[in-house]
């Protein structure tokens, strides 16, 4: 990673949805943070103030639409309009979640697709470029008319179980949505793949169904791309211990964790739940079981591709 970047052309600002990650992200590059201040009114209305030059910059705002996901929005939109009025020459959104990603198509009548209602936000208000990490759905890319960077976190899990040298695995996707994203990690670990067979009668509510695939006395890798509520992750924990795996590790990029999450995972088989930072992992939710890694790197080295008019398509791996 470049050391002391002193290109002065490039600004990296930061929101209020994962300041530590932005502060790593603008130390990797070797620059510091532009200044810029948000207020709420006691009403709940934003204000935001850049309290620095942008003309003529190329300007890379980090912000994760992670809960409180319409708070977090406004912000972003609000910015977006702050840097076009200051006549940034570029405004790049580092966006490592993608809120409302689930929201990608109508699986009933009358439903919105509400992930390409955020990405005609974004664009409205004068967006750029979004450099963001593992949607939930790809096609979401196409719903966009700028360039999207789509960066995959399945590189940084996979070297960290790598070097803990385990034996005998299989890498499970929890549903039949998630076996591109389990192959890809199974490819790079040389190891085969399983499927939980699932049903999900109503939204964040998920019944496993069957195995399909060898698990028995062998270690397991759950994959997914987003753990919510946590209940499909441990239903299907708990399936691939009953059919003899001997032991059950979790990973997933975006670590979502509400509601029950946490004391499901901590009353699960699961042994170790890893996740990267790409949403900020309050205190209470930093137990023993959860291991975080960091994005930092590899958004920050597409910062820096992305300024330099370099290929990215090399991240994509």
């Amino acid at each position: 990673m470049t050391s002391g970047y002193k290109d002065n052309t490039l600004k990296v600002f930061t929101l209020n949805s994962n300041e530590e990650l932005a502060e790593e992200i603008a130390e990797r590059i070797g620059t510091s943070l532009g200044k810029s201040t948000v207020t709420t009114f006691s009403d709940g209305e934003i204000q935001m103030n850049i309290e620095e030059s942008v003309r003529g910059c190329d300007v890379f705002v980090v912000q994760s639409t992670s809960s409180p996901v319409n708070h977090h929005t406004m912000e972003l939109l609000i910015m977006i309009d702050a840097l076009k009025r200051a006549s940034a020459t570029s405004i790049n959104i580092v966006m490592p979640y993608y809120g409302y990603a689930r929201q990608d198509r109508k699986a009933r009548s009358r439903e919105p697709i509400t992930a390409k209602l955020v990405a005609d936000l974004l664009q409205t208000a004068g967006a750029d470029r979004v450099i963001t990490l593992d949607l939930h759905a790809p096609q979401i890319q196409g719903f966009f008319d700028i360039p999207i960077d789509h960066l995959q976190g399945v590189p940084i899990l996979t070297d960290y179980f790598k070097a803990k040298n385990l034996e005998d695995v299989v890498i499970v996707s929890p549903d039949h949505g998630g076996v591109t994203r389990a192959r890809r990690m199974a490819d790079r670990m040389k190891a085969p793949i399983g499927i939980i067979d699932k049903r999900r009668p109503r939204p964040n509510v998920a019944e496993v169904m069957n195995i399909v695939g060898e698990v028995e006395d062998k270690t397991v890798i759950l994959i997914d791309d987003i753990i919510d509520t946590a209940g499909t992750i441990t239903l299907a924990a708990n399936a691939l211990i009953e059919n003899g795996a001997k032991e059950v590790y979790a990973c997933c990029t975006h670590a979502v964790l509400s509601g029950p999450a946490v004391e499901r995972i901590a009353e699960s088989k699961i042994k170790e739940l890893v996740v990267t930072n790409t949403i900020k992992l309050p205190e209470e939710k930093q137990i023993d079981k959860i291991k975080e890694l960091s994005v930092a790197s590899l958004i920050g080295e597409a910062i820096i591709r992305v300024h330099e008019h370099k290929s990215v398509s090399k991240l994509f791996d």
